[in-house]
C-alpha cells in the first residue's frame, strides 16, 4: 500500500504561481512512477503530468511550458510547479502513483487538493 498526501493548493490570481507537493509513504518511492491528474467541476478527471523513475517527464498539451513536475526521492515527494496559471486550470488536483512506467492504470490516488484561479 501507498499513502499519498497532497499539499499546496489554494486561491491565486490569473498569471500567478502555485507549487503542489505530494508526500508518499508505504512503499519504496523510487520504484514508483508519479504524476498528477485534475478534475474540474462537471468534467472528467484528466492527466496533467507524470515523471518516471528515470526522471523522464511528460505533460498534457494544455500545461506544457507552464507546469513542471519534479521528484525528490530522498524526501519521497513529487512536486508540481504551476506558473502562468489560467482560470481554466481551476480544478481539484490529484497525486497519483503507478507501480509500472506506463501510468495508464493508476494504483494509488491522493485525496486531492483544490486549486482555484481567479480572473
Amino acid at each position: 500500500q501507498v499513502q499519498l498526501v497532497e499539499a499546496g493548493g489554494g486561491l491565486v490570481q490569473a498569471g500567478g504561481s502555485l507549487r503542489l507537493s505530494c508526500a508518499a509513504s508505504g512503499r519504496t518511492f523510487s520504484s514508483l512512477t508519479m504524476g498528477w491528474f485534475r478534475q474540474a467541476p462537471g468534467k472528467e478527471r484528466e492527466f496533467v503530468a507524470r515523471i518516471r523513475i528515470s526522471g523522464t517527464t511528460y505533460y498534457a498539451d494544455s500545461v506544457k511550458g507552464r507546469f513542471t513536475i519534479s521528484r525528490d526521492n530522498a524526501k519521497n515527494t513529487v512536486y508540481l510547479q504551476m506558473n502562468s496559471l489560467k482560470p481554466e486550470d481551476t480544478a481539484v488536483y490529484y497525486c497519483a502513483a503507478d507501480t509500472s512506467s506506463t501510468f495508464v492504470k493508476i494504483d494509488y490516488w491522493g485525496q486531492g487538493t483544490q486549486v482555484t484561479v481567479s480572473s
